[in-house]
């Protein structure tokens, strides 16, 4: 683990955050308001960034706008790349479209079907609230079909787990928030221990620490718990249990998708997808499903082998939390689906 920087971390944009701000200015273009040079989005968590628009073009019936990604001090094979929106109007409603450079999703287990652009669910809703927004502003009727091209994104792609995931021909456009939190273990984590010791100060006896932005949304309905007891875990569950096992609370929640919590289950301690995998003849053997060998994703193994598997992978999560708290603090376990959705609680 590197040593904690000198200086607080830049953070940066997604792929997605960065094609909802360039399919923004290429829309002001196609419906008459001109080629912006910056323009201003909402985020999932209502944050409102702006951006720069590096290229801008249009012709009859379309228009198609780029802004570089900046993934702030983060180290993602994206950082520097043209994310391109091309808008016309299609169809019925908001449609979307590879272009050059952006992936086809090829096998099942994804949360994106076989023969679709793989541009993951949050990117599209905040595309398609994009248009909505804008149409209702200005009057238009919001048929829209988006094409999101990423320039030398196949080459990029080949760095990235794409490839194994069925992913062809390019990159995914990706984002739960919009926003790209820095890759420096040590300094997430020390944001992890801060949020521990603010939360003991503060007489918080339930603390979550959740994997994700929807994950953290339902753990904390599902118990309304206040802002001060959500810990930013993030892939960092080995990191916050470590610290709660030595500041302990009353109880602990530990919430996730099915492939991370998965992994946790599996005895992994980093949920990243660059630095654990889900052992899926692991997986097949616990549940008694041979099946599951051949799957790509835990999400696709579950969907094979529906409610019993995602039980039974809580069920372990748990058993592998508690072996790193101390007897006296009570742990359990939450698997939300991509909706948001409870799939399966241990513990509770």
């Amino acid at each position: 683990m590197s040593r904690k920087p000198d200086q607080e971390l830049r953070r940066g944009w997604t792929t997605g955050a960065c094609a909802t701000a360039a399919t923004r200015a290429a829309l002001m273009m196609l419906w008459g308001e001109g080629r912006p040079d910056r323009v201003r989005i909402t985020l999932p968590r209502g944050e409102r960034p702006e951006f720069a628009i590096a290229e801008a073009t249009q012709g009859p019936g379309w228009a198609e706008a780029g802004v570089i990604k900046d993934a702030g001090d983060d180290p993602d094979v994206t950082h520097g790349a043209l994310i391109l929106a091309r808008v016309e109007a299609a169809g019925e409603g908001v449609s979307f479209a590879a272009g050059v450079g952006v992936g086809m999703v090829t096998k099942p287990g994804l949360p994106i079907p076989p023969g679709e652009p793989a541009i993951n669910p949050v990117p599209r809703q905040m595309l398609s609230d994009t248009v909505a927004e804008m149409a209702a502003r200005l009057g238009q009727a919001g048929n829209i079909r988006i094409t999101i091209s990423v320039p030398g994104g196949e080459a990029l792609a080949e760095k990235t787990w794409n490839p194994r995931l069925g992913i062809k021909g390019g990159l995914s456009i990706l984002g739960t928030t919009g926003i790209v939190r820095p890759f420096s273990c040590a300094a997430w984590i020390a944001s992890i221990h801060r949020g521990v010791d603010v939360a003991r100060a503060t007489g918080q006896a339930h603390v979550a620490g959740c994997t994700g932005a929807t994950s953290e949304k339902t753990v904390r309905a599902l118990y309304g718990l206040p802002e001060s007891a959500m810990l930013d875990m993030g892939d960092f569950a080995g990191g916050m249990l470590k610290y709660l096992a030595r500041h302990p609370v009353a109880r602990v929640t530990v919430g996730g998708g099915i492939g991370k919590i998965t992994k946790l289950a599996q005895g992994a301690r980093d949920l990243h997808s660059g630095r654990s995998q889900v052992d899926f003849s692991a997986l097949a053997e616990m549940v008694g499903d041979a099946r599951l060998r051949d799957c790509n994703t835990a999400l696709q193994a579950y969907d094979m082998a529906g409610e019993k598997l995602a039980y039974m992978v809580a069920e372990q999560a748990l058993l592998c939390v508690r072996a790193m708290l101390p007897d006296s603090v009570v742990a359990d376990v939450v698997i939300i689906d991509r909706a948001g959705g409870i799939i399966a609680r241990a513990g509770a």
